[in-house]
């Protein structure tokens, strides 16, 4: 299917589709959260509303946890850590003068005597959190998976240690104790609808978006220009912010606490609420904080013991802990990505929304080059690139073919940034490029995967918006723009649709549609027509003829299927062995020798091949 994409003019200050439908989510959670809260004031006790003011003050801290380890990816054990930074730093702040003179007689003169009121302190624990969490998290982005998840378990240990070894400051293992009890239930609500609408909101941001897209695919992701580690640091800053935000009432709710009060059981707690709802979203955090709430707050009914149905129950230390250890078992047995799933309210999405279209067309490339000089790449002792000069012009279509295992996928991997060359250099209009996949993608190299690395977890629409997101001024003309691709591509319909629903050929055409959203000046597709039927080959035969005309970008394509090699491109590059063994047009290759000799193995060909006469210039 081949279609131009409608334009029409959007107007200035136009809220994105995936912000409008995201603060529709988020204020409904809030609607639902201050309803519980009128609830509980109006007709529940004092033991009532000391319950809804905790799950208040914990979801805070939940939502902290969700924000970073539900859009990384990354599980982490440490952000318990931060909560109990807040409320010590809480605790100092707002403690009376006098009290403090003779709890803390040893605290060093800069934090004695300031006797804050607590939301004067909570911003300035604010700032200390940015401060903490850049600091912390500038070495962990370094780390992925399994090691970044072990790293803040140190993280947390660390933090332990040392608040019990600070007993100047702290009071060490002892209980800190003189903090004035002013957060209730109406301040932590607050505090939490305000965590609630920056939890759902980052989701759509461009940090969230990339953030999602390297989780679900690295490589993928690095393709369209996100750079993993800056998206993941604002994500743990932001998750931070929020769990030192929770500390701060914590100790303004609790009066009096210790470092074990901030260890391991709270982190479990934490953890258990979010995988319990579902990790990857705010409304997975927002209703596991609820049900473990109910949870718990039946089985500390029981932990005691005493009498139930005639029955006598003894003592059971830990039996909180144990069930939602239990719970926690039973959800990732039953449901992987928790009760609620991994997907948001999406009210708006779910009303029929009508994603907008393009709003402009995409800008026009000029004359440039993307020039491999004496590129070769060494795997031990295999050479799967040997000493390639190749230059590639815009408004060109060139084909790489070779057989099996002649070094095409990884010359393209190099052009693309994405494998560091053992020799030789890569350059884009002039200006020599050092190999990082991302750096080369915001240059305006865009490829595709000779495997489909698309982000199934994520919409269609948002694994577009991700890569349009590098090259437009704002979301809203990154959707837009990504509109117009899904489009062109025949997926506008399913634009609202997880990637994972597609069938194999419409996946093809959204890696395509992703890489062209880049508005890249050279297009690098790695076997695009595989998998797909005669109908789906000719359809991309089309649509890329088109985009070539349209935008006079380059096109450099592998591809086995020589029908479409030959009807579609201008060039044709050979190579066998890691070397370019032919490069003209495809008439002129298909007459060379050396090819024959490649294709069909014959020692006579290949012997004919190796004349001097037959070598390519």
């Amino acid at each position: 299917m081949v279609a131009a994409a409608r334009t029409e003019s959007k107007p200035r200050g136009f809220m994105p589709a995936a912000f409008r439908n995201a603060t529709a989510d988020a204020l409904c959670m809030v609607a639902v959260l201050l309803l519980v809260a009128l609830a509980a004031f109006f007709f529940g006790g004092v033991a009532m509303q000391r319950v809804v003011t905790y799950a208040a003050i914990m979801l805070t801290a939940v939502l902290g946890l969700q924000i970073f380890s539900g859009n990384s990816g990354i599980v982490s054990f440490g952000q318990a850590a931060f909560v109990g930074l807040g409320a010590y730093a809480t605790g100092i702040l707002t403690m009376p003068a006098a009290l403090q003179r003779t709890a803390l007689r040893d605290l060093p003169q800069f934090l004695a005597g300031h006797e804050l009121s607590f939301f004067a302190a909570l911003a300035l624990v604010l700032a200390l959190a940015v401060f903490i969490g850049l600091l912390t998290g500038t070495p962990l982005m370094r780390l992925t998976g399994s090691s970044a998840s072990i790293a803040t378990l140190a993280m947390l240990i660390i933090v332990y240690t040392l608040l019990v070894a600070g007993r100047e400051i702290t009071r060490g293992s002892q209980p800190f104790y003189g903090v004035p009890r002013e957060v209730g239930l109406w301040t932590a609500a607050a505090v939490a609808s305000v965590a609630l609408i920056a939890a759902r909101l980052f989701r759509e941001t461009s940090f969230g978006l990339a953030s999602r897209a390297a989780a679900n695919d690295e490589r993928g992701a690095a393709a369209v220009g996100v750079d993993q580690r800056i998206a993941r640091l604002v994500a743990w800053v932001v998750g931070v912010i929020a769990a030192m935000a929770a500390g701060a009432m914590m100790a303004q709710f609790l009066g009096a606490f210790s470092p074990r009060d901030f260890y391991f059981d709270l982190g479990f707690t934490m953890l258990a609420m979010l995988i319990v709802g579902g990790m990857t979203s705010s409304l997975g955090a927002f209703a596991g904080v609820i049900v473990t709430i109910v949870v718990i707050e039946v089985v500390r009914r029981f932990e005691g013991g005493g009498e139930m149905l005639g029955l006598h129950l003894p003592v059971l230390f830990g039996l909180t802990q144990g069930v939602l250890a239990i719970a926690m078992i039973l959800v990732i047995w039953r449901r992987p990505t928790g009760l609620f799933g991994e997907r948001e309210l999406n009210l708006l999405r779910r009303s029929g929304r009508t994603p907008e279209m393009a709003s402009a067309p995409p800008r026009q490339v000029g004359a440039d080059r993307l020039v491999a000089d004496h590129l070769s790449r060494r795997y031990a002792g295999v050479v799967a690139v040997d000493d390639v000069s190749l230059s590639f012009e815009t408004d060109s279509i060139t084909g790489i073919i070779g057989p099996n295992g002649a070094g095409k996928t990884t010359l393209l991997n190099m052009l693309a940034g994405d494998v560091q060359p053992s020799a030789g250099t890569v350059s884009v209009g002039g200006v020599q490029r050092q190999a990082s996949a991302f750096r080369f993608a915001r240059s305006g190299i865009a490829r595709t995967f000779q495997n489909i690395r698309v982000f199934p977890s994520m919409t269609v629409l948002e694994n577009v918006v991700v890569a349009a997101r590098q090259v437009e001024p704002d979301l809203a003309h990154a959707e837009a723009a990504a509109m117009r691709e899904l489009f062109r591509m025949g997926l506008d319909k399913f634009a609202d649709q997880p990637a994972a629903r597609l069938a194999y050929g419409q996946r093809r055409r959204l890696e395509v549609a992703r890489a062209l959203a880049l508005k890249p000046r050279f297009l690098l597709l790695d076997e695009p027509a595989a998998g797909m039927n005669a109908v789906e080959t000719a359809e991309l035969v089309s649509i890329l003829s088109a985009v070539r005309a349209e935008r006079r970008i380059g096109v450099v394509l592998i591809e086995h299927d020589m029908r479409l090699v030959m009807n579609l491109c201008e060039r044709i590059v050979v190579i066998d062995h890691g070397r370019v063994i032919a490069d003209g047009t495809p008439a002129d290759v298909q007459n060379n020798p050396a090819v024959i000799a490649a294709y069909l193995g014959s020692r006579t060909a290949r012997a004919k091949a190796a004349s001097p006469e037959n070598q390519p210039a």
